[in-house]
């Protein structure tokens, strides 16, 4: 087995659960610490450097000035109650400075304090927003270009909705963890430690006893942070399947007004929406059991803070302006107890939501280029299958059983065969989006795990059984990552059999097909998809039931202008409708995985074997059948 081979069934085997982490059951199995996976943002945060050291200092300075205030008043009560200025001789001077009448001066500190803290904490939540919004759009691209890395295969039995939830409401959830969690962080730190160090300078009596009921808090936040984190997570998942629901609902829409279908819809919504109904209301319970609980540890401490403030006042150990900005800044300091409620419950929220991301930023594809791969030049000259067998992962029924042929560069080989028989897959392996469990797929005489992925997929032109247009104009969708003058895109359009109707249409190239081209028939969207693969000017083209959506005449007029227009290009055709394929150098007939007979439309039927067989019951001549 190549190197390449191994490695991808070592990741499948070892990694490939690793790609199995946005799955729901996987998250939900990985015991979590609060906060564990949120800290995985602090490396694009670093990438700001101003942003968070503007938020920072902006939120640190902003919280001096909040306390600014009430110390002022604290001295104010004091010198209207003594008629005489009290606190460090500094600020006395201060006072003066500002207005030989303290009262005037007093009062000017309590605007100066507000409208500082309104200058800072405006720097701080700019930086602080403009920094979630930065680091929100990092993280979806690399969640995006993780995502749009892995092989095709791995979408296979996950739900576009649910990848969806988690490039969009997962990561919008972090940017608000960033932008508002982060600053509820500083301002905790900040306003606790300025707050503190206050204090003590007045009482260090006081601030035990309006500190020792806070170590209640301990034990609380850990029975919230344990209990409410798994409600949260199975809340994310909910939130994805409910996108999931509604994304197969708006695309399938013509189906679910076909069968009439509309209730039985509703009700799938419904169960899906309920069971987020669900979730959210049981971790809103466990929310708003914590948040009392902050209440009453607040009430206790206050109450003790004013019971033995009083105390200490009567016996002249602090002063009564002392204590009324004792009593203030303390009032200032359950805000940040509130917001620690808060806080914690915005990361919980967050873990869930990063869990999800962060699994999408990890994923490893198992089809990768090799250390040593190179880039393919010149085109696809050969294309070979040497005994190749295949078995779809997770399933233990062989697909492909040593499968052989050869094509070389100008000759068109068709493949057909009953639904199931392995044509597809053949052509899923020249693609590289699965690996065979044996044998080789070789390219020029060499293994195509040589040549690089990108260099390989660039010499192929690819047209699927379903045609995927994308949201646009024709034009956008037959130029797709490519480039090319209007001259080149009429002459695709023309090989692809789509010039005629696309010149009646009122805006031509430029005319919108809509959500996955529904405003084009099967045959046309099937001519554009055409007339995209056409304009590469592949030296290999695939075609995967391409045909299949279009009228015999028109059918027939695009072979003819593929035959007259590739001389030197590879073509690989799978189909059901053997009018495709009749002109092939060789036809391949298979069933269930292994080749049961080859050779051209005229040694086929003289045999006399499954394609004889088909040929005779598309054409109407069942005598022979």
């Amino acid at each position: 087995m190549p190197s390449q081979q191994a490695d991808a069934m070592s990741r499948m085997i070892q990694g490939g659960a690793k790609s199995d982490l946005m799955t729901p059951d996987e998250i939900n199995a990985q015991r979590q610490v609060l906060g564990k996976q949120i800290w995985r943002v602090i490396p694009y945060a670093k990438k700001y450097p101003k942003r968070v050291i503007a938020g920072i200092l902006g939120n640190f300075i902003a919280r001096i000035f909040d306390l600014m205030p009430f110390v002022a008043i604290g001295f104010a009560v004091d010198y209207f109650t003594t008629n005489s200025m009290v606190g460090p001789q500094i600020f006395q001077d201060m006072i003066l400075a500002i207005n030989p009448d303290p009262a005037y001066g007093y009062g000017f500190l309590i605007f100066l304090g507000f409208f500082c803290l309104a200058i800072f904490q405006g720097i701080s939540e700019y930086a602080w927003q403009t920094l979630g919004y930065n680091i929100q759009h990092d993280l979806r691209m690399d969640a995006t270009k993780s995502l749009i890395a892995m092989e095709a295969s791995y979408y296979d039995m996950r739900q576009t909705g649910q990848i969806m939830s988690v490039l969009s409401s997962d990561v919008n959830q972090l940017e608000d963890v960033v932008s508002d969690s982060s600053t509820s962080i500083i301002r905790i730190i900040a306003t606790f430690s300025t707050a503190f160090l206050i204090l003590v300078t007045m009482s260090w009596k006081l601030v035990a006893v309006l500190f020792g009921p806070i170590l209640l808090i301990i034990p609380i936040v850990f029975w919230f942070s344990t209990s409410v984190q798994r409600k949260y997570r199975k809340q994310r998942e909910s939130t994805g399947d409910i996108h999931a629901v509604l994304e197969n609902l708006i695309s399938g829409i013509s189906v679910v007004q076909a069968f009439n279908a509309q209730d039985w819809e509703a009700n799938r919504v419904s169960r899906e929406s309920g069971s987020y109904r669900d979730q959210a209301m049981a971790a809103s319970k466990d929310r708003n059991r914590f948040v009392p609980m902050i209440y009453v540890v607040a009430g206790i401490a206050f109450g003790l803070l004013v019971t033995a403030g009083g105390y200490l006042t009567s016996t002249g150990e602090i002063s009564t302006g002392e204590l009324v900005t004792f009593l203030l800044i303390s009032t200032r300091m359950t805000m940040p107890m509130f917001i620690f409620g808060i806080l914690v419950n915005q990361l919980q929220r967050g873990e869930a939501a990063a869990c999800r991301v962060f699994a999408a930023v990890d994923l490893e594809p198992t089809i990768f280029d090799a250390e040593d791969a190179i880039v393919l030049e010149g085109g696809i000259n050969t294309i070979e299958f040497n005994n190749v067998h295949f078995t779809y992962p997770n399933t233990t029924t062989k697909v492909l059983s040593g499968i052989s042929f050869k094509v070389s560069g100008g000759e068109f080989l068709g493949i057909m065969g009953h639904t199931g028989a392995g044509k597809t897959t053949i052509l899923k392996l020249l693609m590289r989006y699965y690996v065979p469990d044996s044998g080789e797929v070789l390219v020029n005489g060499k293994d195509i795990n040589a040549f690089t992925l990108e260099s390989v997929r660039e010499a192929i032109g690819f047209v699927s059984q379903d045609p995927f247009l994308f949201y646009g104009s024709i034009k956008d969708n037959v130029i797709y990552n490519q480039k090319a003058s209007d001259e080149e895109l009429e002459v695709a359009l023309e090989l692809a059999g789509a010039a005629e109707f696309v010149s009646k249409l009122e805006n031509g190239m430029q005319t919108m097909v809509g959500d996955r081209g529904a405003k084009l028939s099967g045959g046309q969207k099937a001519r554009v998809s055409l007339a995209r693969a056409l304009l590469k000017k592949p030296s290999l083209l695939i075609l995967d039931e391409a045909s299949s959506a279009l009228d015999a005449e028109t059918e027939k007029r695009i072979q003819e202008n593929l035959l007259s227009s590739g001389t030197d290009r590879a073509t690989i055709a799978v189909a059901h409708r053997l009018s495709t394929i009749r002109n092939a150098n060789e036809i391949l007939s298979m069933v269930d995985g292994a080749i049961v007979e080859r050779g051209n439309h005229e040694q086929l039927i003289e045999n006399s074997g499954v394609y004889a067989s088909q040929w005779n019951i598309q054409t109407g001549d069942v005598s022979n059948y």
